[in-house]
């Protein structure tokens, strides 16, 4: 399914306009989740890019200290067309690190080097912080308030955006090239397999979470329903409903699940059960659940919600608006922004 397939929540859109005119209109702050511990053989390195990707700037990094560039450990991928701070570590066993003033590659400043006991790996960060300028922007101005405040107050789908599929969303037919034939998995980098396999099973989800959006219940509770715990990976459930379960889903505490597809069977029951396996019934998706299924993945879940933190807006003009949000790891700013309307320039 095409992301422009995907079911909006709210309606029709509100809006249209332009996004990543200029870097500086796509801002990114990593939220840390621990502290450096002051010594040990890493340096953690806290950066400021520009115009860079976070591949390359480890590349540079590894150049700069001397190493390779496996030992250059990052939290989250950013994207090449904005401003974005994160922190990578370096490890250094036995020696110093260069001097700062070394390292001179355009885009790139380091803004904090601390020691640290290990290398950071993904997912190790609380959250992005993000401050977005749309420009262009067209449709009522009261409409797109009112859209927002819903947002605020509602969430949005938690969908995987467009990054997670590659270029035109080629990743998902590869994917399925390569389940098709399991020896072109020998002469594939351990990477880009790793791209293939989550690509696919991010098309899985989108169409499940794709029909509870359909039925409007992509944030209320069904019969059999898996529960997430909000800023965790840690799901309960199925059990009754009841007051409790109500509170905490009114409270953003807990959040509807869908599966991110593997080996096993489906936690999920009775009308949850239902959906999710009639979602999937397609030719490509019974290959994808199969190809993932081959590939020794496990059931896992991911939210069907996602809520933006602190979210507040301003406008810059009759036709600019300044957005500011944080999300959680694994979330896309671009999965907000697709329930106000048409944004162009999305694209990593």
């Amino acid at each position: 399914m095409s992301r422009a397939d995907l079911p909006r929540a709210f309606g029709a859109p509100v809006m249209t306009g332009r996004m990543r005119t200029h870097d500086a209109d796509f801002r990114v702050d990593e939220l840390d989740a621990f502290e450096a511990s002051g010594e040990g053989e890493h340096l953690l390195l806290r950066v400021e890019k520009r115009g860079m990707n976070t591949a390359f700037a480890a590349r540079m990094l590894a150049e700069w200290a001397g190493v390779d560039a496996s030992v250059v450990g990052y939290a989250g991928l950013k994207d090449r067309h904005a401003v974005t701070r994160q922190r990578f570590t370096v490890q250094l066993p036995g020696r110093e690190a260069p001097a700062l003033d070394t390292l001179q590659v355009e885009g790139l400043q380091v803004l904090e080097a601390q020691r640290h006991a290990r290398k950071l790996p993904r997912g190790a960060l609380a959250g992005n912080a993000f401050v977005l300028t749309l420009r262009e922007v067209t449709g009522d101005a009261a409409a797109i308030d009112a859209r927002l405040r819903t947002i605020a107050q509602r969430g949005v789908p938690n969908y995987f955006g467009e990054q997670r599929f590659g270029r035109g969303g080629a990743n998902v037919e590869r994917a399925l090239a390569l389940f098709a034939d399991p020896r072109r998995a020998r002469r594939l980098k351990r990477e880009e397999r790793t791209l293939l396999l989550s690509a696919a099973r991010s098309e899985l989800f989108n169409r499940v979470l794709a029909q509870r959006v359909e039925a409007d219940l992509w944030d209320r509770a069904l019969p059999g329903e898996v529960w997430m715990l909000d800023g965790s990976r840690s799901v309960f459930g199925p059990e009754p409903w009841s007051d409790a379960l109500a509170e905490r889903l009114a409270a953003f505490d807990i959040h509807p699940s869908a599966p991110l597809w593997g080996r096993g069977a489906l936690r999920s029951e009775s009308e949850a059960l239902a959906l999710e396996q009639a979602a999937l019934t397609e030719d490509d998706a019974i290959a994808l659940r199969a190809g993932l299924e081959g590939a020794g993945l496990k059931q896992e879940r991911r939210a069907a919600r996602l809520r933006p933190t602190d979210l507040a807006w301003d406008w810059r003009g009759n036709d600019v608006l300044e957005l500011r949000f944080s999300l959680p790891p694994g979330a896309y700013a671009t999965t907000v922004l697709r329930e106000l309307g048409e944004i162009r320039g999305t694209e990593s």
